[in-house]
């Protein structure tokens, strides 16, 4: 599957994954993340700990040359902080990721070591983790990530 094609894809398993989110008393205006919620940060960086730092770093820093594939053909896993391209996805869009997984979510064969946390975790722990990485970014970036999830709908 070409770059397009994976986007547009992700993008339509994203709306209807994250479509429940959308409609759950008290969302945000600007996105499903409580990033702005201090229980659910501080619940989020514990469970970011537990089961996210492993690949993608104590600091969300990912691992090394995550933009290349490795000898396997898989991609190591990306930093969560402002220099990865988290940031680039819309709300709707990191739910699905986190949880169905990169695998199942793309689908046509793509490789990836990002399982779904779907059967592990329950969404209020995913929309923490995801909350926490959130609230990492500098204003400059949350302010775009929330541009880009008023234009996308959550």
């Amino acid at each position: 599957m070409n770059r397009t094609g994976m986007a547009i894809g992700l993008g339509v398993v994203a709306v209807v994954a994250g479509a429940a989110w959308l409609l759950r008393p008290g969302a945000q205006a600007q996105g499903l993340l409580p990033y702005r919620d201090a229980d659910a940060v501080a619940q989020g960086a514990q469970v970011y700990g537990d089961y996210c730092a492993s690949c993608h770093g104590d600091r969300l820093q990912g691992q090394a040359n995550w933009r290349e594939r490795d000898a396997e053909g898989y991609l190591p896993a990306p930093p969560h902080d402002q220099t990865g391209h988290t940031w680039h996805h819309p709300d709707g869009q990191l739910v699905a990721i986190t949880t169905l997984g990169t695998e199942r979510l793309v689908g046509d064969g793509y490789k990836s070591r990002m399982a779904g946390f779907g059967d592990v975790l329950d969404e209020d722990e995913i929309l923490a983790v995801l909350a926490y990485i959130k609230s990492t970014w500098p204003p400059a970036i949350i302010d775009r990530h929330n541009a880009m999830n008023d234009q996308a709908g959550g």
